[in-house]
């Protein structure tokens, strides 16, 4: 029996080593992108600086010069400000991969805890024989789940990986398939996402509409509307960017999706 486990087990810590590597990676990225952020806003201040200084020597210098380094100075800042948004959401994006890697591994661990209670046969007991075709439909139900996670799942190592276009048709796929999962929702989520990677902008924002639409009710549509506001920032649309946020706030005030609109909203002012 012990030899019959040991495959299985060997094989699900291996996998494991790989997931923390990936973990590890994912960390040192996210790390490099928040020194890469607190870089820009200390750029940011120096320029704020700058900017407060020529101002306050306007009255001592000619007119036409200093008014051609503030305007100067001030598309700096506003270029500074896109460059912390584009990073911040890098860095959410990071840490969101970051956590899905932890929720996995974790699931993998728990899976392999109970493959040896799993893989030893219970006792035979003597039962009365199912009326005839009660079988088929207990094993259908039994297996449906099973399929579906493993659908789901596989959909996700594509993302993980960063083939966020084999990613997008294994999710389409998925919903096709499954289309009442309580999975779905997160999958068209993940369409989405998958298509902003993509620099698909335009395409990502179709797609969370669709989610938004399509699931009303679900706990994923705050995020799919930061996810449209990211796309219409990287469209250059920063107006209806900051619209969505303001809904998003608006509606889902809790919600972690809001948190992070807020801070983006506090860099647009």
């Amino acid at each position: 029996m012990s030899l019959a486990v040991s495959g299985p087990v060997h094989a699900g810590l291996f996998d494991d080593d790989v997931a923390r590597k990936q973990i590890t990676e994912q960390q040192k990225r996210l790390d490099g992108l928040k020194e890469q952020q607190d870089g820009l806003k200390e750029q940011q201040e120096l320029l704020a600086e700058r900017l407060a200084r020529i101002e306050s020597d306007i009255k001592n210098q000619p007119i036409l010069g200093l008014v051609s380094q503030i305007e100067a100075l001030r598309e700096e800042l506003r270029q500074l400000r896109g460059q912390i948004e584009v990073v911040g959401h890098n860095i959410d994006m990071a840490a969101k991969r970051q956590r899905d890697m932890y929720v996995d591994l974790d699931t993998r661990l728990r899976r392999l805890e109970q493959a040896p209670a799993a893989s030893t046969p219970a006792p035979a007991s003597p039962a009365p024989s199912p009326a005839a075709g009660a079988a088929p439909a207990q094993v259908a139900s039994v297996a449906a789940p099973n399929d579906e996670q493993r659908a789901y799942d596989a959909a996700q190592n594509q993302r993980r990986t960063g083939n966020y276009q084999g990613a997008i048709v294994a999710f389409q796929s998925f919903i096709a398939q499954h289309p009442r999962s309580t999975l779905a929702p997160r999958a068209q989520y993940w369409i989405g996402d998958s298509l902003f990677n993509l620099r698909e902008f335009k395409n990502a924002i179709a797609s969370q509409q669709k989610l938004i639409s399509a699931y009303p009710d679900s706990s994923s549509v705050p995020d799919a509307l930061l996810n449209i506001a990211s796309s219409q920032m990287e469209l250059g649309d920063t107006a209806a960017a900051r619209t969505t946020m303001d809904g998003l706030v608006a509606r889902y005030p809790s919600s972690e999706a809001a948190e992070k609109a807020k801070r983006r909203l506090a860099t647009l002012k």
